[in-house]
C-alpha cells in the first residue's frame, strides 16, 4: 500500500509508481536563487529560444541569500533575473521577503500534496507542510522551468516515530533524530514523521525538523500536517488544505522508533551536524560568536525563544550575538512584537533585512579563522561559514551561551 510520496507522485504522474521505479512528475512550482538562477536564466537562452516557461504563474525566483546585494557578483546575478522575469512574467520575490521556501509556505503557494523544485539543497524543508519539495542544480531547474515537470527516482520510505514528552526544544528533538540515524540514515530515502513528539510541534517546529533532512541523507521528511498548519496553510492560500496520508498498511522499507523521554539539550559539535552530544558532556567551551537564524531557526518562535532567555541579561564582553529574521513577516513581527527591543538591550545586533545569514557567505553569520561560534544554522562542516569552528544548538542554548560566553543551556542562566 503506498505512502505519502507514492500517493503525492501518483497524484501528480501518469507512470507506474513503485520504489526504484523512473517517472516523469508534473510540478506545481519551481523557483530559482539569487545564487543559481542567473545560470538557469543562462540555460532557458541557450536551449529554448523564447519559449522559456511551462507556466509563468508557477515559476519564481527568490531572493535570500544575499539580500540586499553585499557583492556585484550578487548585485549582477539579481539584476539578471529581474530582468528576465520582467521579459517573461516570471514572479519575483525580491531582496525584501526573506527565504524563498518560507516565503512559499507563507504565501500558500505550497500546499500538502503539492509539488516543487528548486535551486536550494534545503528544498525538502517542505515536507513540513506535507509537500514534495526537491533541490536540485541549475539544468535540471531550467528544464522543470521549460517543461513543467521533470524526472524522479520514486524512493523508498522509512517510517520514524518518536516518542516521550520532554522540555526540550524542537531542534533538540531534530537533534535526537540526527544521532539515531547519523548523516547515512536516510540516504536516498522518504521519511516518515510520527508519534507523540512529533504531534506536539508546531509549524515552526516542523521547519526545522524537516530543513535537517539532507543533513541526514534523506531525500524528503513528511510531517503529516495537523490542524494548526491545515488551517494556516488555508488563510493563506485561500483553498482548501488537505493532508495526503500514507495508507494504514504502507510499505517502509524501515522502521524506526526514537524515545525523547528526558532529552536533555543537545549541540552538533564540529565538523559533522550529525556529531551529536548533550551540552553537558561537550565541557565549558568559551565561545566569540553565535548566530540565530536561518531555514532551521529563523522563524518568530525560534527568536521570541531567544529573547526570553536574554531578557534581564546581556551577551558576555567579547562576544557578540548576531540574529537574522527568517522573513519579512518574521521580521516584522520581531519588531512589533517588542521582542526586538530585548535583542537590542541584550546587546544583540539584528539584521535589517530578513534572509539565510551567515549560511549563505553573504549576510552575518560567518566566523573568522580560530573563531568559534554557536550557530542554529543547519551545517557546521570546515568552512561552511568560514574557517572558524562551529557548534550547532537551539536558540534557547545558543542565548543562553552568548550570556555566559560558553556553551551552555538556559537553566544554566536561571531559565
Amino acid at each position: 500500500m503506498p505512502t505519502i510520496v507514492e500517493k503525492i507522485f501518483q497524484s501528480h504522474s501518469k507512470d507506474r509508481v513503485d520504489p526504484g521505479e523512473i517517472i516523469w512528475l508534473d510540478l506545481d512550482v519551481r523557483t530559482a536563487r539569487d545564487f543559481g538562477g542567473p545560470n538557469v536564466v543562462k540555460h532557458l537562452r541557450k536551449h529554448y529560444n523564447s519559449d522559456y516557461l511551462a507556466d509563468p504563474q508557477k515559476t519564481f525566483f527568490t531572493f535570500d541569500l544575499s539580500v540586499p546585494a553585499k557583492t556585484i557578483k550578487y548585485a549582477v546575478n539579481q539584476q539578471v533575473c529581474r530582468d528576465f522575469a520582467k521579459e517573461t512574467g516570471t514572479g519575483v520575490f525580491d531582496v525584501d521577503q526573506g527565504i524563498g521556501t518560507h516565503v512559499l509556505m507563507e504565501k500558500g503557494l505550497v500546499l500538502p500534496g503539492s509539488t516543487a523544485v528548486g535551486t536550494d539543497s534545503h528544498y525538502n524543508i517542505l515536507g513540513a507542510v506535507g509537500a514534495f519539495g526537491q533541490g536540485m542544480g541549475d539544468t535540471d531547474i531550467a528544464f522543470a522551468f521549460r517543461a513543467g515537470r521533470t524526472w524522479f527516482e520514486v524512493p523508498e520510505t522509512m517510517k520514524i516515530t518518536v516518542t516521550g514528552q520532554h522540555s526540550a526544544t524542537a531542534r533538540d528533538t531534530t537533534f535526537a533524530v540526527m544521532r539515531e540515524l547519523g548523516s547515512k540514515g536516510a540516504l536516498g530515502k522518504a521519511m516518515e514523521y510520527y508519534g507523540d513528539a512529533i504531534d506536539s510541534l508546531d509549524l515552526a517546529g516542523r521547519i526545522t525538523l524537516a530543513s535537517q533532512t539532507t543533513e541526514m541523507g534523506g531525500i524528503i521528511g513528511f510531517i503529516p500536517p495537523d490542524k494548526r498548519v491545515l488551517d494556516f496553510l488555508r488563510e493563506r492560500s485561500g483553498r482548501e488544505a488537505n493532508p495526503v496520508l500514507a495508507d494504514a498498511d504502507a510499505n517502509y522499507v524501515t522502521e524506526t522508533e526514537i524515545d525523547v523521554n528526558g532529552l536533555e539539550p543537545l549541540v552538533a559539535t564540529p565538523p559533522s551536524p550529525t556529531s551529536v552530544k548533550p551540552v553537558s558532556e561537550v565541557g565549558k567551551v568559551e565561545i566569540d560568536t553565535v548566530f540565530i537564524g536561518s531555514c532551521t531557526n529563523g522563524r518568530f518562535e525560534d527568536i521570541e525563544a531567544a529573547a526570553r532567555v536574554l531578557k534581564g541579561h546581556r551577551v558576555k564582553k567579547g562576544v557578540t550575538l548576531k540574529i537574522t529574521p527568517a522573513t519579512r513577516e518574521v521580521w516584522i513581527k520581531v519588531i512589533r512584537s517588542g521582542v526586538i527591543d530585548i535583542l537590542m538591550d541584550a546587546g544583540g545586533v539584528v539584521l535589517t533585512n530578513a534572509g539565510c545569514g551567515g549560511c549563505a557567505e553573504g549576510m552575518c553569520g560567518l566566523v573568522g579563522e580560530g573563531e568559534i561560534e554557536v550557530s542554529t544554522t543547519n551545517r557546521n562542516y570546515p568552512n561552511k561559514q568560514g574557517p572558524g569552528k562551529i557548534y550547532l544548538a537551539s536558540p534557547e542554548t545558543a542565548a543562553a551561551s552568548a550570556i555566559l560566553g560558553r556553551i551552555a543551556t538556559k537553566e544554566e542562566v536561571g531559565q
